[in-house]
């Protein structure tokens, strides 16, 4: 299905590396018009690049930094997206941290850090995005979440509860905006082969997800007719290493 997305306005958050990296590139190849934010100035800059080469029309990408854990600034990227595209149909809530430390052992800000991010920033970003899709008479939001939202491990209660709340909010917000035809869905990878966690690219990874594969099922989301809606996923390794 070419040009999926022609004349769609795209939002991919933490969309320099990773995950959201892969999806913007998906994206874009789908002919939308696409928006990434991220933290580090120089990692966006790297991607910016690397994406209008992919894409061979720079035009259609704008790359913000911005921190979504600021109501102001997630606005900013909302209103940014809609003033330079004229409008806003996708917003994949990607940006996310970890802090994987014993309770006793974490820190108030670490805490903060995971949760404002991880669940604080899908809500800003997501209620600034709604009145704009409800003016276009639909849209997708797709929340990336992890099987660590249903699989609590040690050292993980930050992530784990960020990540659960994240599928509860999603879970609700479906059932909210549904008749206004925006579909919501969330995306729990298993482990994937980022940075985001240790052995990304290192030897003995290749077991593990590639952020293009969670890009695939983001597009295949997309692609669904509107009658359906897939309102869950859960991709995983299909060969991870015997116990």
């Amino acid at each position: 299905m070419p040009d999926l997305l022609t004349s769609k306005t795209a939002i991919v958050t933490g969309g320099s590396r990773g995950i959201g990296l892969a999806v913007a590139e998906c994206l874009l190849a789908e002919g939308a018009s696409v928006v990434i934010t991220g933290l580090n100035e120089k990692h966006l800059r790297t991607a910016e690049g690397a994406l209008a080469g992919a894409s061979k029309e720079g035009s259609r990408l704008l790359a913000l930094r911005a921190d979504v854990r600021d109501p102001a600034e997630a606005e900013r990227i909302i209103a940014a997206a809609v003033e330079k595209f004229g409008g806003l149909d996708v917003l994949v809530n990607n940006a996310g941290v970890g802090a994987f430390v014993n309770v006793a052992d974490m820190t108030l800000d670490q805490w903060r850090l995971v949760i404002e991010t991880n669940l604080s920033g899908v809500f800003y970003c997501t209620r600034a995005a709604i009145p704009h899709m409800k003016a276009r008479g639909g849209g997708w939001i797709v929340n990336i979440s992890s099987l660590a939202g249903k699989n609590a491990f040690p050292g993980g209660a930050a992530y784990c509860a960020s990540k659960a709340g994240l599928n509860a909010f999603s879970e609700a917000l479906m059932q909210e905006v549904r008749h206004d035809g925006i579909r919501v869905s969330y995306v729990m990878p298993g482990s994937v082969r980022t940075r985001f966690s240790s052995g990304g690219d290192e030897a003995g990874s290749e077991w593990k997800l590639a952020p293009e594969d969670v890009a695939q099922v983001v597009r295949d989301l997309l692609a669904h007719p509107d009658r359906s809606l897939p309102s869950r996923v859960e991709i995983r390794p299909s060969r991870p290493p015997r116990k």
